[in-house]
């Protein structure tokens, strides 16, 4: 039967009112990141082919992958496959059955931030 009081209603909530919650925010960084490090693995990809091209074309990637913008991509696609990493970690956690409750998942969360970056930084002075 048709509903002939769609204008009496409640609408959905929406963004301006939904307060985002830390596991939504971090699910979303899981999403992003996987799909960000698609860039450096085209870059990585773009570099060997290039090497196995010849030595002209192989100096045009090297020059692009070693200046400061590749630098810049490849150690933020470090971050996102740390924060990935973890946050997989922390996925297989939650498919075992553990720390499903709401404080234990805020402190998964965290870990995945504070952990990726701590990480990030740790590889990158051992890569120097």
């Amino acid at each position: 039967m048709a509903d002939v009081n769609r204008g009496n209603r409640p609408l959905s909530p929406h963004l301006s009112i939904y307060r985002p919650q830390l596991t939504s925010i971090t699910s979303i960084l899981t999403r992003i990141t996987g799909n960000a490090m698609l860039i450096a693995a085209l870059m990585i990809v773009w570099w060997f082919l290039a090497a196995a091209s010849s030595a002209d074309y192989f100096a045009i990637a090297n020059g692009f992958v070693t200046s400061w913008f590749g630098d810049l991509v490849m150690f933020f696609s470090l971050l996102g496959l740390w924060y990935h990493t973890l946050a997989g970690v922390r996925h297989l956690i939650w498919d075992s059955g553990y720390a499903l409750d709401l404080p234990t998942a805020e402190k998964l969360g965290w870990a995945c931030l504070v952990g990726s970056v701590v990480l990030t930084i740790i590889t990158a002075i051992a890569i120097q």
